[in-house]
């Protein structure tokens, strides 16, 4: 029985999970910020939930759906803009501080019941008010499911086939982006400015200008990422709260960062780790000792504390480089 479940917990929910997908398209974002140019974003889920809003609300109302993804990246550049203006030209601690209250601040207002007839206020947005367009741009049948086991999931509805197709293509898309980027001019002069931005500056770059072009750009892959979660479930603004920015640095320093290939490994080796964990505690340690109801919450725990021994025995992580980037150094 265990073996079974944790077959079908780490594949179905692990690995084949849209939702998965979208929590890598979140670190790759946040990969640029902090692993090629230093930027402590700790907000990237205010990024994500602006993305989700604007696409839903915009899609709830229109029906367009391109006009959708055009108001979340929209939105997303506008809080980069709010957000690294101010702030950017002072010590990187302002920038996490600033980033951590703003993402709350767009949590709470989704979830203020005076706005519930724009975001649903604490119930959120069904997937079915604005999926609509998506799913009817899917070549496969409307209804219906294909698979078997964990591998078996609706060809186009919710966490579908289609949409665990399209998410996969967004992230070929995205890494290919990444890796030339970080590999131009532009991305050297990122990875001079995580080393030393004063002789960035000394060399006559505006180190401002080229630390706001990473926000933004992280910012609107990150608004992309909430777009696929969405997709896969419905718009919550309590599930893209402080838990999933610190997920995503989790999934991240897992993998590596400032590496092309660190977010998607370690995003996939975090969901892989829990639900592992999970199942474990679930069906090998007796309901006496825990309860279902406190599994997750003891989970949480173990990783909490992997990813404590991560930061002090491998900061890099597993694909990077300890002479290029570390933790804390």
């Amino acid at each position: 029985m265990y073996f079974h479940d944790l077959y079908i917990n780490i594949l179905g929910i692990g690995i084949l999970s849209s939702v998965t997908l979208a929590y890598v398209i979140g670190a790759i974002g946040l990969n640029l910020h902090f692993g090629y140019t230093g930027l402590i974003n700790i907000g990237q889920a205010g990024f994500m939930l602006l993305g989700s809003y604007g696409f839903a609300i915009t899609v709830q109302h229109t029906g367009n759906m391109w006009l959708g993804l055009l108001v979340a990246i929209a939105l997303a550049i506008l809080f980069a803009l709010l957000l690294g203006i101010p702030t950017l030209k002072l010590r990187g601690d302002y920038l996490a501080i600033v980033t951590l209250a703003a993402a709350e601040l767009v949590r709470l207002l989704g979830d203020d019941q005076k706005l519930s007839g724009l975001t649903g206020g604490t119930r959120g947005i069904p997937g079915n008010k604005y999926s609509g367009p998506f799913v009817n741009l899917s070549p496969f049948p409307n209804s219906g499911e294909w698979g078997s086991g964990p591998f078996r999931k609706p060809y186009t509805q919710a966490d579908s086939w289609w949409l665990f197709l399209v998410g996969l293509a967004i992230i070929v898309v995205l890494a290919a982006f990444v890796f030339l980027l970080t590999r131009s001019p532009w991305g050297r002069v990122l990875r001079g400015i995580r080393e030393d931005e004063d002789a960035v500056r000394s060399l006559g770059k505006n180190v401002t200008l080229y630390k706001l072009q990473s926000l933004v750009l992280g910012g609107v892959i990150a608004a992309i990422g909430g777009v696929v979660y969405v997709l896969a479930t419905a718009v919550s603004a309590d599930a893209m709260g402080r838990t999933l920015t610190f997920e995503l640095y989790t999934c991240l320093l897992l993998g590596g960062a400032a590496t092309v290939f660190g977010p998607i490994l370690g995003t996939f080796l975090y969901w892989i780790l829990l639900e592992f964990i999970q199942t474990t505690l679930g069906d090998l340690v007796p309901s006496s000792i825990m309860n279902q109801q406190q599994v997750p919450m003891a989970a949480w725990v173990v990783v909490g504390i992997g990813l404590m021994l991560l930061v002090i025995f491998r900061p890099q992580g597993i694909l990077g480089n300890k002479k290029e980037l570390s933790f804390g150094a």
